[in-house]
C-alpha cells in the first residue's frame, strides 16, 4: 500500500480573520500604550500651558486710548490653580507691569505658543478661542470662558487634542495675593 501526501487549505471565516495574530503582533499591541493611557499625561502636558494662557489673558485688549485702571488684570504676585483630567496644580507666579501686554496675543512658553483670535472682554466676562502649538508644530485647539475681576479670574473650558473629539474639561481660578512680589518669587 502507497500512501501520498494530502494537502488542505483551511480557511476562516472572514469574522475570525482579523483576531489572529502572529506572536510579534502579540507582542507589539501588548508593548503599545492606547489612546486612552496616553490620553491623561498628554492631556496635562497640553493643559497646563493652556491654562496659563488663559490666565495671562484675562487681561482685556483694549485700545491704548483706555485707562489700563479699568480694565486691565493688575500686575503683581498672583496665586492659580489649574485643573484638567482630575489633576489639579497650583502655582504662585509674580507678573511684572511689562508683561501683562505681551500676553494679549498670547502666552508663548519654551513648549507651547498659543493663540487666541477671538476675545471677548468687557464687563467682567471673557471668552476665549484659539489654538495652540509646540515645536513639532502640533496644534490642539482651545476655549477657555469666564468671569474676571482686576485682581481674581475663573475660566472653565478645555482643549481639544484631536479634531473632531470632545474638548477635555479644564478649569482655573486665579487670585492677586499681593501687589508687591516676594525676593524669591517665580516669574512668567
Amino acid at each position: 500500500m502507497i500512501q501520498t501526501a494530502r494537502s488542505a487549505v483551511i480557511q476562516m471565516p472572514p469574522c475570525m480573520g482579523h483576531t489572529m495574530k502572529t506572536k510579534a503582533e502579540q507582542k507589539a499591541a501588548m508593548s503599545r500604550p492606547s489612546l486612552i493611557d496616553r490620553l491623561p499625561k498628554r492631556a496635562l502636558a497640553v493643559l497646563a500651558p493652556v491654562m496659563a494662557g488663559g490666565f495671562m489673558l484675562a487681561s482685556p485688549a483694549i485700545a491704548p486710548a483706555q485707562t489700563a485702571a479699568q480694565t486691565e488684570v493688575l500686575p503683581g504676585y498672583w496665586e492659580y490653580t489649574t485643573s484638567a483630567v482630575g489633576q489639579r496644580d497650583t502655582l504662585q507666579r509674580c507678573v511684572r507691569p511689562s508683561e501683562i501686554n505681551r500676553f494679549f496675543g498670547g502666552l508663548s512658553t519654551n513648549k507651547w505658543r498659543c493663540t487666541y483670535p477671538t476675545r471677548v472682554v468687557g464687563g467682567g466676562n471673557a471668552r476665549f478661542e484659539g489654538t495652540c502649538s509646540d515645536h513639532k508644530n502640533r496644534r490642539i485647539a482651545v476655549r477657555l470662558n469666564g468671569t474676571y475681576t482686576d485682581t481674581s479670574f475663573s475660566f472653565r473650558g478645555g482643549a481639544q487634542i484631536v479634531r473632531g473629539t470632545p474638548y477635555i474639561p479644564a478649569s482655573i481660578t486665579a487670585r492677586r495675593i499681593s501687589a508687591q512680589c516676594p525676593a524669591n518669587a517665580e516669574y512668567f
